[in-house]
């Protein structure tokens, strides 16, 4: 079974969705788990959402699209810990839309919190993790980066970005004891899917997504955190720029 007693783990956008679920998994085995997300949570809501099975729990309100959060939040991370071993880079925003859609807002708040605040966490933990010449960084790119995005030109744009990004960290260091790897779902079961199908009620969109998924249906956001956790672990020691597909088999056609 997968431990993570004694690791320090960080992990954006853990409020909500797959970066909740991610949040959960790390503290169920036994993570010193710090998360982070824009929302504000207070301390009976992080003891009920992330409970804790032999690790310390924190979590800290931060933008990762602000240029000093990156920093502070990967400082903290250390202060608590001593160190930093995991770092998951999760938060990230969708936009619908074509080229032709997009707006200039759209466009660079997409690149802002889906590749530059990726960039960022990753340049303050590989300072702390090429130090301790161990480590592991696992980013939530998107089966929309290994094929074509319809109608979310931004965001396909986005994670295609991240997935290149997570190739060449991984390259780079290789030599430090650092493993960089990317997980990319497809459609799963959060509200990031509402925009899918707008006037659907949300059973009828679910049924109607996971009809054109090989597997026959969506997601849950638990497999994505099995998936991150697998990347994170010592299971995957001689695993690093891979891009992980959690998506029904929808990139394989």
């Amino acid at each position: 079974m997968i431990s993570f007693a004694g690791k320090s783990v960080l992990v954006t956008g853990a409020s909500s969705g797959i970066g909740e679920a991610i949040a959960r998994r790390f503290a169920g085995l036994g993570a010193n788990l710090l998360m982070t997300a824009r929302r504000d949570l207070s301390p009976a809501d992080i003891a009920a959402r992330y409970p804790a099975t032999g690790g310390a729990v924190h979590y800290l309100s931060a933008d990762v699209t602000h240029q000093e959060a990156a920093d502070r939040l990967v400082a903290h991370a250390v202060e608590l810990f001593g160190g930093l071993d995991i770092l998951v880079n999760n938060a990230g925003i969708l936009f619908r839309g074509t080229a032709m859609e997009c707006t200039d807002e759209e466009w660079d708040a997409t690149l802002e919190t889906n590749v530059t605040s990726v960039f960022r966490l990753s340049r303050a933990a590989l300072r702390v993790m090429t130090a301790m010449k161990s480590g592991a960084i696992v980013n939530i790119a998107s089966d929309w980066g290994l094929v074509g995005a319809r109608g979310a030109a931004a965001y396909g744009a986005s994670k295609g970005a991240v997935i290149q990004l997570t190739r060449s960290m991984a390259l780079d260091h290789a030599a430090d004891g650092i493993r960089i790897n990317a997980v990319c779902p497809g459609d799963t079961d959060t509200r990031m899917l509402d925009g899918a199908m707008s006037g659907l009620p949300r059973a009828e969109l679910l049924r109607t997504l996971g009809e054109a998924i090989p597997l026959g249906r969506v997601g849950r956001p638990a497999e994505v955190a099995d998936a991150v956790c697998f990347l994170a672990s010592d299971q995957s020691s001689f695993i690093t720029g891979a891009m992980l597909a959690v998506d029904g088999g929808n990139s394989a056609g």
